[in-house]
């Protein structure tokens, strides 16, 4: 039976093509807001590492769907962006998580695209709010690719040195994506607490 909060399960699954499209879903369509990509690609790289997946294959085509997704958010955002995002809160939209990406901008500008990459929720909304910012289109390819760089091949490569370094690593691998999904949480939950405190 298939659990769908065990990436382990995920993967073996769904496979190559489900890791993909989880991944370039979160990484650019408002659909993917939730998705675990940090711990898939963790638990990706990990089962490469148990000849359960290709790393050969596996990495290219991670990187693929990281900056693809990247991509077609930026000119989703380009489009029709303004539109979406006047729209009221609802069970998808909140008009808050545009804000906060907003900021992100401000703070940190084309930079926010890399940063963005290990922030759930945020990485999801930055490159729509380059697209409707209007950042330079080969300003976004360099820093999408860099992003996507860092995060689906590095955190995949992390994985995949684990499964090969650690003895017994099956052992440990829901431990540890368990410690990747709350720290992966943790900026989103900081934010939420920082607006908490301001309303009291």
């Amino acid at each position: 039976m298939l659990d769908v909060f065990d990436p382990v399960s995920l993967i073996k699954a769904f496979g190559y093509l489900g890791l993909f499209s989880i991944i370039f879903a979160e990484s650019g369509i408002l659909l993917g807001l939730f998705l675990p990509g940090d711990s898939l690609l963790f638990t990706a790289g990990f089962l490469a590492s148990q000849d359960y997946l290709r790393v050969e294959i596996l990495m290219p085509l991670l990187l693929i769907a990281a900056f693809a997704g990247d991509s077609v958010g930026y000119l989703f955002g380009k489009k029709v962006g303004p539109k979406v995002f006047s729209q009221p809160k609802s069970l998808w939209f909140n008009p808050e998580n545009v804000e906060r990406t907003r900021r992100f901008f401000e703070r940190y500008g084309a930079k926010t695209i890399v940063l963005a990459r290990f922030i759930p929720i945020v990485r999801t909304f930055a490159p729509v709010m380059a697209g409707v910012g209007e950042m330079k289109y080969k300003t976004f390819v360099l820093y999408n690719f860099i992003g996507a760089f860092l995060w689906a091949v590095g955190v995949t490569a992390a994985g995949y040195f684990f499964g090969n370094i650690i003895p017994n690593a099956d052992r440990y691998v829901l431990p540890v994506v368990f410690l990747i999904i709350l720290t992966s949480l943790a900026p989103p939950l900081r934010y939420f607490y920082k607006e908490k405190r301001k309303k009291e």
